[in-house]
């Protein structure tokens, strides 16, 4: 007997791509959300979840030696989008203080810190993710 497959809206799998860790590759990690995003019918997050992913990605390019990046987009529940990036680098990334300099850069994580829901960095033996987080609109 075959049964027909159900798309599960939480849990594994996931969305995920491995990209070089170039600038270019927001561009992808964009595109990746997007789809993930529209799979789960979840497009009113598109623009905060496109505007978090390319400030990761950014930071991991600028801030890490890490020749691949990887962007993972999940579901851990119904009331949440998890957006992370992972490279190679065990540094932690910092906030800022909006006092400090802010007129050439330093700004990606307060949009984090502002626009997500959550976020935080799990780190591994070899490296970290940073993570975000949206919260979605119960289902009816």
């Amino acid at each position: 007997m075959i049964l027909p497959a159900k798309p599960h809206p939480t849990g594994h799998p996931g969305y995920s791509e491995t990209l070089p860790g170039l600038e270019e590759s927001a561009e992808v990690a964009r595109k990746l959300v997007r789809t993930a995003l529209a799979a789960w019918h979840l497009e009113e997050l598109t623009d905060t979840a496109i505007l978090l992913v390319s400030e990761l990605v950014a930071n991991a390019v600028k801030h890490t030696n890490s020749r691949v990046i990887r962007v993972v987009v999940s579901r851990p529940s119904e009331r949440f989008v998890r957006i992370g990036v992972v490279d190679r680098a065990r540094v932690l990334p910092e906030l800022v203080k909006p006092g400090d300099e802010l007129l050439t850069g330093g700004r990606g994580l307060l949009l984090v810190d502002v626009l997500a829901e959550r976020w935080g960095t799990d780190l591994y033996r070899w490296g970290k993710q940073v993570w975000v987080e949206l919260m979605s609109e119960p289902p009816r």
